[in-house]
Order: C-alpha cells, then sequence, then structure tokens
C-alpha cells in the first residue's frame, strides 16, 4: 500500500510544499515512484514522518531531526520513549501555565489588582511593575516566574501594604546592623540574611540557596538592584552580598 504526497499531507495536517522540502533535504524521502515520477508513500515512510512532527512539534531543527532519526545506534523505540518523556514534560508545564491563568483570571474577576494610584500609594516611589515586562521577557517561560505571578494576583492592597512593610523593618535593621560594624559572616548578618531568602520564598517563589547566591551576585553586579540595597544604608548591596554567601555555606556545607 502506498499514498499520494496529497494524501499523506492530508492524513498528517502538513502542506504538499513541506513534503517536498523534506524530500528535497533528505530527511523525508519516498519509497517509491509512480510511472509518472510522482511521490509514493509506504507505511514506513508515514511512521518516519510521524518521528519528525513529533520533534517538530518539541522545537527541534530539521537538521537535528535528521541526525536524531538517522542514528543507526539508536531503537526507534527509543524516540517513542525520548519523545514521550518531552511530550509529558511540556503537558505538565502548560497544565501549571494553564492554573496561573486562570487564577490571574480568577484575581481580576473578583476586582483586587491594583491601580497604579495604588501600587504607588503602597511603594512610595518605587513601582512594583517597573521591571514586569523585563522580569517576563528573562524568566516568563520558567516554573519560578509562574509561581510568582500565581501567588501576586491573589494580592490584596492589604497584602502589598504588609510585605512592603516587612522590607522597610528589615532594611532598617540591616542598615543599622551594618553602621555598627557587623561582619558579613557575622551571626546577625546571616540571619538577616536568611530572613531576606524566607521572604522571597513566604511571598513569590520558593529560593533554593544555590539560587539566593546568584541573587547576591546580582544585588551587586546589576546597578539596579544596587541602587536600591545602598539607598537602605551605604554599602549595604555588597555587605548583603557577602552575608547571603556566608549564609548559604552555613546552611549547605
Amino acid at each position: 500500500m502506498s499514498y499520494s504526497v496529497g494524501q499523506v499531507a492530508g492524513f498528517a495536517g502538513v502542506t504538499v510544499r513541506a513534503l517536498h522540502h523534506y524530500d528535497d533535504i533528505g530527511l523525508l524521502a519516498p519509497s517509491e515512484r509512480s510511472h509518472a515520477g510522482h511521490r509514493r508513500y509506504s507505511d514506513g515512510d508515514l511512521e518516519r514522518l510521524q518521528q519528525i512532527l513529533f520533534y517538530r512539534e518539541l522545537g527541534f531543527p530539521l537538521d537535528e531531526v535528521a541526525a536524531l532519526l538517522d542514528d543507526p545506534d539508536v531503537d526507534p523505540r527509543a524516540h517513542l520513549r525520548r519523545q514521550h518523556e518531552l511530550l509529558t514534560a511540556r503537558i505538565e508545564k502548560l497544565q501549571k501555565m494553564a492554573t496561573a491563568v486562570e487564577q490571574a483570571m480568577e484575581a481580576r474577576k473578583m476586582g483586587i489588582n491594583l491601580t497604579p494610584e495604588e501600587r504607588f500609594e503602597v511603594f512610595g516611589d518605587k513601582d512594583p511593575q517597573q521591571y514586569a515586562e523585563e522580569a517576563e521577557q528573562r524568566w516568563g517561560d520558567t516554573e519560578v516566574y509562574a509561581e510568582s505571578q500565581r501567588r501576586v494576583a491573589t494580592y490584596t492592597k492589604e497584602d502589598w501594604k504588609r510585605i512592603q512593610a516587612e522590607v522597610d523593618d528589615w532594611g532598617a535593621r540591616y542598615a543599622a546592623l551594618v553602621a555598627g560594624g557587623e561582619q558579613p559572616s557575622g551571626e546577625a548578618a546571616m540571619d538577616l540574611a536568611e530572613e531576606h531568602r524566607q521572604h522571597i520564598s513566604r511571598y513569590y517563589f520558593e529560593v533554593p540557596y544555590e539560587m539566593h547566591r546568584c541573587f547576591g551576585e546580582m544585588y551587586v553586579s546589576d546597578e539596579r538592584f544596587k541602587a536600591f540595597y545602598d539607598a537602605m544604608g551605604p554599602g549595604l548591596a555588597e555587605h548583603l552580598r557577602d552575608a547571603i554567601l556566608a549564609n548559604a555555606d552555613r546552611h549547605t556545607s
């Protein structure tokens, strides 16, 4: 049994042009030709096309798909197992994203989104959405970002006031600690670094110690973060970075 290029295009939901292209680049060459020279596809060709489309759906470029399918050391069943694992992971991720969207929609329906005026009232002159677009571009496809979006979508104006009050209180205590000459490796400094980590974990997303180390470096290397923390007290950004590293070592060594 063999099939014409038009039939295969209909079966697979692809264009005839795509099938011609796959043939031209050697990715899917039909097993037969009619007397008139037209392409005819076997059942084996259809199986290969299915594999191609699975990998394409997973984002693999065509040259990588060809290399994978033509590897003589790979059992065809291994392709199916791998694709099943990748597709299952994608489904799980999409389900979590769908849940986040549903929660955001519910929050909006309940009318708990802050107005621009309320944002400034709660945060003073620091708009919490100032870096929202950049954050989405950098981390929008991560579970950490999705978790943060899920949580903040439920916060009320009073929640934001409480969160900001905690930040202000922590900042005042840390600035006093630095002014008093406490070393970053001192117990009090490490305790406040741990409090910083737990604050983020409680209100936004879980922060393992390795991630907190990365945050500490960012607070010094990114001028915006450095300015934010140094505004609490001179030299606070670098002091906090060192305290975060010392605290992480304390808990992971």
